[in-house]
């Protein structure tokens, strides 16, 4: 089964997926006129305005909600792991594809807005790929393939963030939390259950309450700590600087033989971390209250600075800085050693270790620790984004958007199909604590990967409305007024929500349902 899935994952993340990310973050940067650069200002004002209201979450609730997905073991570590097999130039590579994937960020998460819906039972805003899939061609020739290719993404998704992603954020917690104590495996997933058990059931509102407390301080406090870490050894930096850069393009005398994987654990970890055309971000940014699509579709874009350039970087100074690293030949901890930072100890294993013996350096101790919390609220927010994710392409399946019969999930399995979803969930959360690194991290790659490939293709196809929707925003900013959207004015069809929403108001002209 392992070499199954090795193999699985190979194709899924070929040189085709890595090119792929990096071209579509290129092209969305040159057609966006660089928006991650220009509007960094705006985005920063945006985060912390905004209204709430039963409908949907405040802008900075749908931020959390969005980082609470992007912020997880990839921070800690994904970016270990990245440095092991991909050399210190896996870190600018994880760079880059955070500022060129601001910008493919920021067209996903305008068009989750511009195609959002009213969910039917609950009132509450609901959107993603899916969702944009099937309605953004509605009124052409095409309408019947893109809801089928809806449809694909949709379960993908349920079978990824349901099934597939949370194994690996709770094997990381689960391996922290035993270095640090040694608690059992299965303490960790029992504790875990009865937190996400009580908090999913509570549906979007209680997730993004939730999220809006607890990632805003788990990432300022991890950063403030890497930061002083980063500052006793700051006489490093210039050395460490130099070497990412040399690694990254080869230039390294030690390194320049796995630059080719320098690329891959870089865009593959970053995409990971931050998943910027993933298809992810789309999900939070649908259920914002907002007058205008781009003002969400901005604020998104900044989060994926947030998660790499802030607390990626965070973690890879740590790391580099204090010498607990060890690169190695053939990406995987069998080959042979190519360099070592000389703190780690013989027995170390690649992954969330690295940052505990980096902390260690410092406070003696308190590193493991400090680690272990730390992942424990990344790793229980990102499961709980994953859960919200899957439930929204659960429901479009159900919905009367699904272009194909599925009598069985429609049927007896369908009138209780949050609660099947919530015990998948759970299990999975259950399987990947006790099962090995290597196995959780497969997974988490194939359900990463596959999402990746169909979204990015898809919004290649469909990110006209999104640059309409910029360059209504940017008009509209100029007058010198609160933008807000109008579809039909800008001939974007099967955005039905917004042809009946009134901003201002923030109430439905006609009241329409899914």
């Amino acid at each position: 089964m392992t070499e199954l899935l090795d193999t699985v994952n190979g194709y899924i993340w070929s040189n085709g997926l890595i090119y792929l990310c990096l071209a579509a973050g290129v092209y969305f940067s040159v057609r966006s006129r660089f928006v991650q650069v220009r509007q960094i200002p705006e985005m920063i004002r945006l985060m912390f305005s905004g209204e709430k209201s039963p409908s949907g979450v405040s802008s900075f609730q749908a931020l959390a909600m969005s980082l609470s997905g992007r912020v997880g073991t990839g921070n800690i570590a994904g970016v270990a792991t990245a440095i092991a097999f991909g050399g210190p130039g896996a870190l600018f590579w994880m760079w880059a594809v955070a500022f060129l994937g601001a910008s493919t960020s920021f067209v996903e998460c305008t068009l989750g807005q511009i195609y959002k819906t009213r969910d039917r039972r609950t009132g509450e805003y609901r959107g993603g790929p899916a969702y944009y899939f099937s309605k953004a061609m509605a009124h052409t020739r095409a309408a019947s393939l893109f809801k089928a290719y809806g449809f694909v993404f949709a379960a993908v998704t349920v079978l990824a963030c349901g099934v597939l992603l949370p194994s690996v954020q709770s094997n990381s917690m689960a391996s922290a939390m035993h270095q640090a104590w040694g608690v059992s495996h299965w303490v960790v997933a029992v504790g875990t259950v009865i937190v996400l058990a009580f908090v999913i059931i509570g549906g979007v509102k209680r997730i993004a309450a939730f999220a809006a407390v607890v990632v805003p301080f788990m990432a300022i406090v991890y950063i403030a700590l890497a930061l002083v870490i980063v500052a006793v050894n700051a006489s490093e930096i210039p050395g460490i600087m130099r070497m990412i850069v040399a690694s990254a393009f080869g230039a390294d005398s030690v390194f320049g033989a796995i630059i080719g994987s320098a690329v891959m654990w870089g865009v593959k970890r970053g995409v990971y971390s931050n998943e910027a055309g993933q298809g992810t971000g789309p999900h939070s940014a649908a259920a914002a209250e907002v007058s205008h699509p781009a003002k969400q579709g901005l604020v998104q874009a900044f989060a994926v600075y947030v998660d790499t350039l802030f607390i990626c970087t965070a973690t890879g100074f740590l790391i580099l800085s204090t010498g607990a690293y060890r690169v190695f030949d053939g990406e995987t901890a069998s080959g042979a050693v190519l360099a070592d930072g000389g703190a780690l100890p013989g027995d170390a294993t690649v992954g969330p270790s690295f940052a505990q013996v980096g902390v260690d350096t410092l406070w003696s101790g308190f590193g493991s620790t400090f680690v272990a919390v730390s992942l424990a609220f990344f790793c229980l927010t990102t499961i709980i984004a994953y859960y919200y994710m899957a439930e929204t392409n659960l429901q479009f399946l159900l919905g009367r958007y699904s272009p194909l019969p599925v009598p069985i999930v429609r049927g007896s399995i369908g009138s209780n199909s949050t609660l099947v979803l919530q015990a998948l969930i759970l299990i999975s959360v259950v399987m990947g604590a006790v099962s090995t690194a290597t196995e959780a991290w497969t997974l988490g790659d194939i359900g990463v990967g596959l999402m990746a490939w169909l979204n990015i293709i898809g919004i290649i196809i469909l990110q006209q409305p999104a640059y309409k929707a910029l360059r209504d925003y940017e008009r509209q900013k100029r007058a010198g007024v609160d933008p807000v959207f109008d579809p039909l004015a800008l001939r974007i069809f099967g955005a039905t929500f917004w042809e009946t929403y009134e901003p201002t108001t923030g109430k439905d002209r006609v009241r329409t349902t899914v």
